[in-house]
């Protein structure tokens, strides 16, 4: 019996045909790059669904409330800090935390020991949104690589390690 073959092989073998005389075309390479592009765009479709009819919770409220909880000083961050951790401008995060605050998931605070800084930090209710979303997106998460054994998948972060490794 073969091996079931999706839409990557085909891409593959279509690219392996066009330069099957050239040894700079690697398909292993082609297709592990093309699969795991895929496997985050649909990730993203998936987050951006679960989000999609949500109008008092974003999927940029979550990002924005992420980035605040995983912060290297948890749940203290300056707008800046969060601007740079979720890649919006500085302008984007303001309006996303005055958002965040008017929902009543965040609040912004003078820093005591220098006026000029503006801390944030999550409420209870901040806290706990972000707590349920992360959970709800971990659940989303482990639908999409369902078809792997336990085994697999510490095979396959054994296999992506080696690569991460490689590249500092």
């Amino acid at each position: 019996m073969s091996e079931a073959r999706d839409d990557v092989d085909h891409h593959v073998a279509r690219w392996a045909a066009f330069w099957k005389d050239d040894p700079a075309f690697a398909p292993e390479v082609e297709g592990a790059l093309v699969r795991m592009g895929q496997i985050l765009r649909h990730i993203k479709r998936v987050d951006a669904a679960a989000f999609a009819d949500a109008e008092d919770f974003t999927l940029e409220d979550y990002r924005t409330l992420h980035a605040l909880m995983v912060q290297p000083y948890p749940t203290e961050a300056s707008p800046a800090q969060l601007a740079d951790a979720t890649h919006v401008t500085r302008a984007a995060m303001t309006s996303r935390l005055d958002r965040l605050v008017a929902a009543g998931l965040v609040h912004r605070e003078v820093d005591p020991a220098d006026r000029r800084r503006v801390i944030i930090r999550p409420t209870a209710d901040g806290r706990a949104a972000w707590n349920k979303h992360i959970f709800e997106g971990m659940a989303r998460d482990q639908q999409v690589l369902r078809a792997l054994t336990p085994q697999d998948l510490a095979q396959l972060n054994a296999l992506l390690r080696k690569v991460m490794l490689s590249l500092d």
